[in-house]
């Protein structure tokens, strides 16, 4: 119900249309490190494309069963697997959690061949995934394996059980704030701000994460409120910020200046130089909420 009123009302806006009977839904792919890792960079995109008819799956690579200071292996994971399909029931997508130990995700064949799995079992059009210059081990090893598997997802010999894609999909990076060997370049600007609560419920139900977790290894001593009205209100203080400079410039391309000067909430991504390379007319038709 709460994916068609935002469906209308950006149609209203005419911006895009839904999927119509006779194209073919898109198939998006977001692969994360941990269980929570793409409702924070990519879940208003997600519920953007949910809304249209399209489809989109998150992955984590990790079961995410060290990521808490009172809690963990086996308890914690499972926690963490209902945590996921709940975000998943408030985007209207689905939710794989893959069970590899939080905090010790190496970039090993075997899992390589697991994500090689995933993107055909998804025939997805999109993926994205983590940069390699992150702060964390294992959304650097996620990144490398995502990386690893772009090419050899369409070669038949390489995990022979699953059909090879007949064509490469778009690999694309989540936005972080890293600067070395360089920083981010925002080519896609997503503007979010019709679904930005949605995105917000969505990462409300990682409780484990963003009302335990993250504020006790932050040191954050701003109090945890009670009650849901006041926690979603919270959270989305907390996780929500200004586009950056360089986004803006991207929200301007997209959208035009006036529109963008308007824009409160944006998931940005940059292209991976592996797999297919994307034209204007391509990113437009891989990301139809954009203006035409």
């Amino acid at each position: 119900m709460k994916n068609a009123l935002v469906l209308f009302l950006l149609m209203l806006c005419g911006f895009y249309f839904p999927v119509n009977a006779q194209e073919k839904p898109l198939k998006i792919l977001m692969i994360g490190a941990h269980p929570d890792d793409c409702d924070i960079k990519g879940g208003g995109t997600a519920a953007l494309f949910s809304a249209m008819g399209h489809q989109v799956k998150f992955i984590s690579v990790t079961n995410g069963d060290a990521g808490h200071m009172d809690m963990g292996g086996g308890v914690l994971a499972k926690r963490r697997m209902a945590e996921s399909q709940e975000s998943a029931k408030r985007l209207g997508i689905t939710y794989d959690v893959l069970d590899h130990h939080d905090g010790e995700l190496l970039a090993t064949l075997p899992i390589r061949l697991e994500i090689i799995r995933k993107i055909r079992e998804w025939d997805a059009d999109v993926v994205i995934s983590h940069r390699a210059n992150d702060y964390h081990p294992d959304h650097r090893y996620t990144a490398i394996l995502v990386q690893d598997a772009a090419f050899m997802v369409g070669v038949p010999n390489i995990a022979a059980d699953t059909p090879p894609l007949k064509k490469n999909p778009v690999f694309l990076y989540f936005q972080d704030n890293f600067q070395k060997p360089y920083p981010f370049r925002a080519d896609i600007a997503i503007d979010i701000s019709e679904v930005i609560d949605q995105k917000i419920n969505a990462m409300d139900a990682h409780e484990s994460q963003f009302y335990e977790w993250l504020p006790w290894i932050a040191n954050d001593p701003d109090p945890i409120p009670e009650g849901k009205d006041a926690r979603l209100a919270w959270l989305k203080k907390k996780r929500t910020s200004a586009p950056q400079p360089k986004v803006r410039e991207a929200l301007e391309k997209w959208y035009g200046k006036e529109k963008a000067s308007g824009v409160q909430f944006v998931e940005a991504f940059e292209i991976c130089e592996y797999g297919t390379q994307p034209g204007e007319e391509e990113i437009k038709r891989l990301f139809p909420m954009l203006p035409r």
